[in-house]
């Protein structure tokens, strides 16, 4: 849940604008000296800072952002909020300061006030696996209603959340925002700082299964997007996914529901690749569309977007339009082309779940020569972490791969799992540098590659490699 810089268009509508009385008032602070004229934005990192900007000063693992004031200050940023104890050890030059108790909790209540003021649609998609995709194909969807504000990136922690709602402007009719977490407790504060209309919960697994019971206690934290919803909102749910009885006892409002498999609100039936249709329970319409990319997977998150937007009054021709048009985020599924081989890194992120799921849908791929995979660790799954892993492989093994790269101590554990199985080609890495040193040597025009590990390991650097 590390905040990265990604791009995330949310329209061309001047940014929201803040007073400076409203932000002291807000967040229970104090100005130390002059004070701005106004603030058009918020960063908590320095290099990041745009002209306008509240430089937002927190402690972290390896620095303060207190002893970044004055980088702050000479790119352009209006004023920055500090500790209310905090004592400059050098000069500033009458640089506006907002004094409070904690900066953190601080952007938080910001936050919150200016979603306060904010009248747009707010649809808030929270799940184990597969939330910035949700996310990006519901906003997409929703551009052809208006403006929509998203969650930038994968900004969808407690800094996160924040600091994408705060970029919302209150022209903008549309916001959609993922939460996401890996402790008890966390996105119960996340989703009610969103407070949406609409939530929507992409599936349950063992994610940070680390830091929970089971299964069954994250399908109660993920549900607190539906705990969110007032008696009014819509709770937009999986019916296929192992864990709907539990979701769904969570909601206080209207169900809608999205299956593969049996009756819904929205029927998605696959048809061959790329195509699928979908079926309206309450209009009758089915309807033939394209899937943006590949995977079962795919359709049920498709499916998910296309509620949202048939329930907030998207037409068939737009959604058929905008899915045509999709692209995925960066290191989700992101395919690229290197000296005549397929490279498909979806190295952003990993577990059991979203790892079964991106095999599927590079087994059903079209390619010209051979498949291989490049596999690593997937994180924070708790004491049956080796049997994870082992279980992956053992899975695997029957696949279509003709080779596959296993990289660390994790990956020789999916290995052993593979080859206990029957898989014969497998080879080892140390880290990701030595796997593209191994593509490069067995890789030839015509093959195609899949890279996925939890984001950690840091696997798309074998990508590099191929590149060199």
């Amino acid at each position: 849940m590390a905040i990265a810089e990604e791009a995330s268009d949310t329209g061309t509508l001047p940014a929201p604008s803040f007073s400076p009385d409203d932000l002291a008032d807000w967040s229970g602070g104090d100005w130390r000296g002059p004070k701005p004229d106004r603030v058009t934005g918020f960063a908590i990192d320095s290099r990041a800072v745009r002209p306008g900007d509240c430089f937002v000063a927190l402690p972290g693992s390896r620095s303060d952002g207190h002893f970044f004031l004055s980088a702050a200050r000479d790119a352009g940023a209006a004023c920055a909020m500090v500790r209310a104890a905090f004592e400059p050890p050098f000069e500033l030059d009458g640089f506006p300061l907002l004094r409070v108790d904690d900066p953190r909790r601080a952007l938080a209540s910001l936050a919150k006030q200016h979603r306060a003021r904010l009248r747009g649609t707010f649809v808030c998609i929270a799940g184990s696996c597969g939330k910035t995709t949700v996310k990006e194909l519901t906003a997409d969807l929703l551009g052809a209603l208006g403006p929509v504000a998203r969650t930038k990136g994968n900004w969808n922690n407690d800094l996160g959340v924040p600091l994408s709602l705060l970029r919302m402007a209150p022209e903008h009719r549309y916001g959609v925002f993922e939460v996401g977490m890996n402790h008890p407790g966390e996105l119960d504060p996340l989703a009610s700082m969103v407070r949406p209309h609409i939530s929507v919960v992409t599936c349950v697994g063992p994610e940070h299964i680390e830091f929970f019971d089971g299964e069954e206690s994250i399908a109660h934290e993920e549900a607190a997007a539906l705990r969110a919803l007032d008696a009014e909102g819509i709770a937009v749910l999986p019916a296929d996914d192992k864990w709907f009885h539990v979701l769904r006892s969570h909601v206080k409002g209207k169900l809608c529901t999205v299956s593969l498999t049996a009756d819904a609100d929205y029927r998605i039936e696959p048809g061959p690749p790329p195509r699928f249709v979908v079926t309206e329970w309450a209009t009758g319409e089915s309807v033939p569309l394209e899937a943006p990319l590949p995977g079962r997977h795919v359709l049920s998150n498709a499916g998910l977007a296309i509620a949202v937007a048939r329930l907030l009054g998207v037409s068939w021709g737009a959604i058929a339009e905008r899915l045509r048009a999709f692209r995925p985020p960066s290191m989700r599924w992101e395919a690229m082309d290197l000296g005549g081989i397929r490279v498909i890194n979806d190295a952003y992120n990993a577990n059991p779940l979203s790892m079964r799921a991106a095999l599927d849908a590079f087994a059903a791929t079209p390619v010209a020569g051979r498949r291989w995979l490049v596999l690593g660790a997937m994180r924070e799954l708790g004491a049956r972490e080796k049997t994870y892993h082992e279980e992956l492989g053992r899975d695997l093994a029957k696949g279509p791969w003709f080779g596959a790269i296993f990289v660390g101590a994790e990956g020789a554990w999916i290995r052993s799992g593979a080859v206990r199985a029957g898989f014969q080609n497998a080879l080892t890495a140390a880290d990701a540098e030595e796997a593209g040193k191994l593509l490069v040597k067995h890789l030839r025009p015509g093959d195609a590659v899949l890279i996925k590990a939890s984001r950690g390991v840091g696997l798309e650097r074998a990508i590099d490699e191929l590149r060199r």
